[in-house]
């Protein structure tokens, strides 16, 4: 069931901010990005061959995809606001940054090299040193950072390194805003996301885009520069400092759920560069607000059951290994030729891959990201030598 409107009063919010409080709709909202960005890869090689490029279904498809990659950028924001320890050192925050991001994207990595040479492709520094070191996003060309060979969507990874660089020091200047103008600086980023397409526009029509008909600079530098995906996490972190400071306004998750929808169905037809965040950034700040207010006042939703819930803690994990099922898997992406080419053999490939994703979701969850982060996200304790008793005079 989805979460009612609810009147919320500014000074019982601020004091039930609880950074331990276990967001759960956040986090079943989490594997819903992460399985749609897995429906859109998927119909990335699919769906050209039901459709021509371009038409309806496809546009969608690949629209969900986008949207779902900002939901990932805004929320990361949010959630790392909402878990920020009071006075924590720089160094500690980074260290249990990597330890939740760098085991699997190293382990993926491996896997995905250890697969390209099975399949006899060309190990080249483009299609493995930058992914190697999550720089992909900052090099303006196709080769990098369309690695169908390699765990393509870790460019995005190369985003997130920005942004935990750069927390300590947003987090520090969002929390200096006083909590009235708090909605006025998020307007004010909106207007930015919306001006990245008009500079975008500066930059030199060279070759196009692979998958549109858009000028590849353009599209890099909207949605693959780290530096321009920095407004949607600065945008995530304004939105948990509204919703701890009492003054998030009063929505509903259904109406900001139909307005996403919305919001997803127009990028197709918007004009080029508006067509990656712009036009769902609003409708996806409501969702995440909503979704967290829900769960701070203890209501339920309809993510934030023990499965979704889940499933969103699965979700960076599978986000890591479904591309390389796709490539590798059933569906053997990297080779169109063997790609079925029935309805029937399409739908079946299909349902093997995400099945398999999911499964190796979970052991990558269970094996390397959970163990790795409960071992190294913080230093171990020194145990507390206790000193003897020293003797008095006579005893």
């Amino acid at each position: 069931m989805f979460v009612s409107d609810f009147p919320l009063k500014g000074e019982r919010m601020q004091q039930s901010h609880d950074p331990a409080l276990h967001l759960r709709s956040i986090t079943g909202l989490r594997f819903v990005a992460s399985f749609l960005v897995l429906i859109c890869h998927i119909g990335f090689f699919f769906m050209p061959r039901i459709e021509t490029e371009g038409n309806t279904v496809t546009m969608f498809i690949y629209a969900a995809g986008s949207m779902s990659l900002s939901f990932f950028f805004l929320i990361s924001g949010f959630i790392l606001t909402w878990i920020a320890r009071p006075q924590e050192p720089k160094k500690a925050f980074w260290r249990r940054r990597v330890a939740k991001v760098l085991p699997n994207h190293l382990v993926t990595l491996a896997i995905a090299v250890v697969l390209m040479v099975t399949a006899g492709v060309g190990l080249t520094v483009s299609n493995t040193v930058p992914a190697l070191f999550l720089v992909q996003g900052w090099i303006p060309s196709q080769s990098v950072v369309f690695n169908f060979y390699s765990n393509d969507p870790t460019w995005s990874l190369s985003c997130e390194v920005l942004f935990y660089l750069a927390f300590p020091w947003l987090l520090v200047l969002a929390r200096r805003i006083r909590p009235e103008r708090l909605w006025a600086c998020v307007g004010a980023l909106i207007a930015v996301v919306l001006v990245v397409p008009l500079l975008a526009g500066l930059l030199p029509d060279d070759e196009i885009a692979l998958g549109n008909m858009e000028p590849w600079l353009h599209v890099w530098f909207v949605n693959f520069l780290p530096l321009s995906r920095l407004l949607e996490f600065a945008i995530g972190i304004l939105v948990a400092q509204i919703v701890i400071n009492g003054k998030w306004i009063r929505v509903g998750l259904i109406p900001a759920g139909v307005l996403s929808v919305v919001g997803c169905a127009a990028m197709p037809y918007v004009p080029d560069g508006y067509n990656f965040v712009a036009v769902t950034v609003v409708p996806l700040v409501l969702v995440i607000g909503e979704a967290a207010t829900a769960d701070i006042s203890g209501r339920r939703t309809a993510f934030s059951g023990r499965t979704m819930v889940w499933l969103g803690e699965i979700s960076f994990a599978l986000f890591m290994v479904h591309w390389l099922v796709i490539v590798y898997g059933p569906m053997d992406a990297g080779d169109p030729t063997a790609m079925a080419t029935t309805a029937s053999g399409m739908l079946l490939d299909t349902a093997l891959s995400i099945a398999i994703s999911l499964v190796l979701a979970w052991l990558l969850f269970v094996l390397v990201e959970r163990p790795v982060v409960r071992r190294w996200s913080r230093p171990r304790r020194k145990p507390t030598v206790t000193a003897a008793p020293v003797p008095t005079p006579g005893s």
